[in-house]
């Protein structure tokens, strides 16, 4: 009804056929080594096919779902096993889907989807990513442009992003999943950690219970183990800082990973002293950010404005703060809110929205609240009402960054 526009009475739009296609097997640089495949996160939600070049159908109305998949040759079925046009049944039970079909048919099924209606269209999937900026890529194969009058770019994306954005029963227990075996890899990970360590075995540790105890291949994103002066870079464990550091007594450690289980991600932060006790002033810090996160938790609830949620997170931390001695006591929490001090201890957003990508789709999609100018707020993923079957990570965090610090003691408004 959404591709159909909003008139009940029109329902032309949703003829026709819809197309996606699928992530493509990449080689490293102008090598032969083909990095481990992961699926694009639309076609995945669409089919849920783990294979590489495929292109999949949903005809219109009947909902009718169609893989295409490409025959490859005998050096391929040597070295790779059979070729995906040789398993159609095995892969239309595994997938559920009404038909598979080899890939050099897709043109002609086309045509014979849109046939001689002219009402018929051919929906294809183009839009802006709010996070990354990225666009999503329509599908395109040899002969498309034949459709061209026929082919809408203006409704499966929005359509597709408000999906998304509401997870189902499924999606929820899939979630659950993939979250219950991160939160027990922090917690062999804590267990294990000790002075003389390297971050990177911590990281290591964490891969190898995720993958061993729960079957998860990939991680969500670039495991963040920062670890004494470190988690002031809040993402730390790129190339440039790759997790290298050795534990050192007194240090605390910051740890950001999460696996992905069938595409879902998982986003979990955590942090702990590396000797198993704190000292005063890091456990101040350590309460000041529980004690946002238990509030935020405890106040979430569909009808719910994000952008309030990040505030309150804020507040309870500058009280904390303040109360600790680091902030001065003759200064209110609302002029420190108004003077935006918070975004100088939490420069980064409360939390975002998470499913198939760690920050999922729908942030700032088509008709939701546009993201705010001001500091703090600026850097939140989403500002949206939130709705029943959302899925958002509430991580607040303290941060004592130099270049954040020093701008602020040299601002009247917030010195």
């Amino acid at each position: 009804r959404e591709l159909g526009g909003n008139d009940d009475d029109d329902d032309t739009a949703t003829k026709g056929v819809i197309l996606l296609e699928g992530g493509k097997q990449t080689t490293r640089y102008d090598t032969d080594h083909e990095p481990v495949f992961r699926q694009e996160s639309y076609f995945a939600w669409a089919f849920g096919i783990s294979e590489a070049d495929v292109y999949g159908t949903i005809s219109l109305p009947s909902g009718d779902a169609t893989i295409f998949v490409p025959r490859f040759d005998l050096t391929y079925e040597i070295f790779c096993g059979a070729s995906p046009h040789r398993l159609t049944d095995e892969l239309r039970t595994r997938y559920g889907v009404e038909r598979v079909l080899p890939l050099d048919e897709l043109p002609d099924f086309i045509s014979s989807q849109l046939g001689e209606d002219d009402d018929a269209r051919l929906h294809l999937l183009r839009g802006r990513n709010t996070d990354s900026g990225n666009m999503a890529v329509p599908a395109s194969y040899e002969g498309i442009e034949q459709h061209a009058s026929r082919r809408p770019f203006d409704t499966l994306f929005k359509c597709m992003v408000d999906c998304r954005v509401i997870k189902t029963a499924a999606e929820i227990d899939l979630m659950r999943y993939t979250h219950w075996v991160s939160s027990m890899a922090h917690v062999e990970v804590m267990r294990a950690a000790k002075v003389g360590m390297m971050e990177y075995q911590l990281e290591s540790l964490f891969q190898h219970h995720t993958y061993t105890h729960g079957g998860c291949r990939h991680m969500s994103y670039t495991c963040i183990c920062a670890c004494g002066p470190n988690p002031a870079i809040m993402h730390y464990g790129h190339a440039g800082r790759p997790n290298n550091r050795e534990l050192e007594d007194g240090d605390i450690a910051l740890l950001d990973m999460g696996a992905e289980y069938h595409c879902y991600a998982s986003d979990i932060t955590c942090s702990f002293p590396v000797n198993g006790k704190f000292t005063d002033d890091q456990l101040m810090i350590y309460e000041a950010v529980l004690a946002a996160q238990v509030a935020v938790i405890g106040m979430m609830k569909p009808g719910v404005v994000w952008t309030d949620m990040h505030r309150t997170a804020e507040r309870k931390i500058l009280e904390h703060l303040q109360a600790g001695g680091v902030l001065k006591n003759g200064c209110s929490i609302d002029d420190m809110v108004d003077a935006d001090l918070g975004s100088i201890f939490m420069p980064t957003g409360l939390g975002h929205l998470i499913g198939l990508d760690t920050h999922d789709v729908g942030g700032y999609a088509q008709g939701t609240p546009a993201r705010s100018n001001r500091p703090g707020l600026n850097k939140l993923r989403t500002a949206r009402i939130l709705e029943e079957g959302m899925v958002l990570t509430v991580e607040p965090g303290c941060y004592f960054i130099d270049i954040l610090l020093n701008t602020a003691l040299a601002t009247p408004s917030q010195a």
